[in-house]
């Protein structure tokens, strides 16, 4: 049986998906004008030259603020197109987003399943994604024109409402470090595993943590496990913070 090929060439994203835990650009920011305006004035009241670390802090706070931009408005979105391109996916699959947010992967992930369907499972909190709701994901979906192929469920990645094997993959971005206590991180993982199919592949993608993730999909038989960094296009704020991203695939 064939399928229809389910690669959809990279289009400009017509939704809103917002800023990734915004209160950290927002702090970088104000740091940001905060030291340079303290030494403009300086300059200008007092006729004092400005202390060189707080031009410089300033100045890289600045720099970290657009880096972070970047990577929340731009560079996650490569990275993740590239990733899905690597599943080869044929058009025709069940694939879960947990803690999909506004919907950045999870409708990548639909716009390749012409035949299949995308599951989105968040809590829907606006501290980890600015304006983080359903009805946003929603309109994201409806102006990626993949409204049909998607379906939203408010629950907790530790207790996802689904059967066992019934996903031919699991993508998760930046959302299983959110789960403050690694107990509850490894039943994240647990379940994750849990409701794929035989043969199915696992996607995380995460700033911390990814070490446990990988010693918990050894733990549970996953074969084919990798580990590896997403690159300097999500970099959140500089190298200090990268992304690595977790791939394994669950024996038949």
């Amino acid at each position: 049986m064939t399928h229809r090929t389910s690669h959809r060439p990279a289009a400009r994203r017509q939704g809103k998906y917002g800023v990734d835990a915004p209160y950290v650009p927002t702090l970088y920011g104000a740091v940001g004008i905060g030291l340079l305006a303290w030494g403009v004035v300086t300059f200008a009241v007092d006729g004092l030259t400005p202390a060189p670390w707080a031009l410089f802090v300033g100045c890289a706070a600045l720099v970290c603020a657009g880096v972070y931009l970047y990577t929340t408005r731009r560079g996650k979105f490569v990275v993740w197109e590239k990733l899905l391109d690597q599943l080869a996916l044929r058009g025709d699959e069940r694939v879960l987003d947990l803690g999909c947010g506004r919907g950045a992967v999870l409708l990548a992930a639909a716009r390749r399943l012409p035949d299949g369907r995308a599951y989105g499972v968040d809590l829907w909190r606006s501290q980890d994604q600015s304006g983080n709701d359903p009805a946003a994901t929603e309109r994201n979906a409806q102006a990626e024109d993949v409204a049909d192929r998607i379906e939203l469920h408010t629950a907790d990645m530790t207790q996802l409402p689904f059967e066992s094997d019934q996903f031919d993959v699991v993508v998760s971005s930046l959302a299983l470090h959110n789960i403050s206590d690694p107990a509850g991180r490894t039943s994240a993982i647990e379940e994750a595993v849990r409701v794929l199919r035989p043969g199915g592949r696992l996607v995380v993608a995460d700033i911390r943590n990814t070490r446990q993730y990988g010693a918990e999909l050894e733990r549970l038989g996953m074969r084919s496990l990798t580990r590896r960094a997403a690159g300097a296009r999500m970099w959140w704020s500089g190298p200090w913070v990268p992304t690595t991203v977790v791939c394994g695939t669950k024996p038949r």
